[in-house]
């Protein structure tokens, strides 16, 4: 692990240095309070240290707390220890309230030191999992179990986000909202656990075919929601046969084989709508991927004002009864 040393004392510094190399530590070695800190900031920078309580520019409990005023701003905890000749109850509280977690009168005595730093590892160990534990626990809130793409609560609300963002600066989002054609099918005839892995391939597809800054979300069952922002609306239906063409292109390999499998989509400019509730444009859109069913799947349709899609009404109730 690695260990930094923050003492302006020179010998001092190399001794201490020396003893932690042997014990098996990468030792950073500085001769103020300032560079402390700058190495202590660093995202690759130790996580356990020792502190001189006496530095230039900036002692040791000074340290302590500048690293745990950014402490909100750093993903990974600082352990830190005091190194001082202060042996006052009152000089202790003050070193421990700047942020320390233990310290060590000196002269220290090695071995004393080295079971403190091995408590240090211990609580970094123990930090290390709970904030693993914190980012799965995260991870499940906000993620499709099955595709690990983002579940229907977040890829709802980054499109609410996003169309707001849309109307502020008059730029144009767009939705589009997949399903997978015959999917009752590929389940009836190889299985659901056949049907899975057909639903995490095309969700890999649909992530890889879209900008960084795009989202996509599994919507429900065979459903996905793909959000495509700050988009020149010429392009959209190029852009949504990109899409539907990256799905279609190739079989899926699964473990019943390789199966053809195609998506209908329906598509739908922020900019023809204005402002609009979130719900009211789903609406819309999933009417036109009706409609693109009803003309005979693998296929787009785009949701326009008042104006049918293909001989199908985009306002069509029939929506909830689309074709599979």
């Amino acid at each position: 692990m690695k260990i930094l040393i923050a003492d302006d004392e020179a010998l001092s510094r190399r001794l201490l240095e020396k003893t932690l190399e042997r014990a098996g530590y990468e030792v950073v070695a500085v001769e103020n309070g300032r560079l402390a800190v700058e190495q202590l900031s660093r995202p690759d920078g130790p996580r356990l240290a020792l502190l001189d309580w006496v530095m230039p520019e900036l002692d040791g409990p000074g340290v302590c707390r500048a690293v745990r005023g950014q402490q909100d701003l750093q993903e990974q905890y600082v352990y830190m220890v005091l190194l001082t000749s202060k042996e006052s109850k009152e000089d202790i509280v003050t070193g421990l309230e700047s942020g320390a977690d233990d310290y060590l009168t000196k002269p220290f005595n090695v071995d004393e030191l080295k079971a403190r730093l091995r408590t240090g590892e211990r609580v970094l160990l123990l930090e290390g999992r709970l904030v693993e534990a914190r980012e799965m626990m995260r991870f499940k809130a906000t993620h499709d179990a099955l595709t690990s793409i983002w579940n229907r609560g977040v890829i709802m609300d980054l499109l609410g986000r996003e169309l707001v963002r849309s109307n502020r600066e008059s730029a144009c989002t767009i939705m589009l909202l997949g399903d997978v054609d015959h999917f009752k099918l590929i389940n009836d005839t190889h299985g659901h656990p056949v049907g899975d892995e057909v639903l995490q391939e095309i969700a890999r597809r649909l992530l890889l075919s879209i900008r960084s800054y795009d989202f996509v979300g599994r919507y429900g069952g065979e459903e996905f929601l793909l959000v495509l922002n700050n988009c020149n609306p010429e392009f959209a239906e190029k852009r949504a046969e990109e899409v539907r063409n990256v799905v279609s292109s190739r079989p899926i390999q699964t473990a019943a084989g390789a199966l053809k499998v195609t998506m209908s989509f329906g598509l739908l400019l922020s900019k023809d709508w204005g402002v609009r509730p979130v719900g009211d444009l789903l609406y819309e859109v999933d009417a036109a991927l009706y409609a693109a069913k009803a003309a005979g799947r693998n296929s787009i349709r785009m949701a326009r004002p008042n104006l049918p899609s293909s001989g199908v009404s985009v306002h069509a109730g029939e929506a909830v009864h689309r074709l599979r």
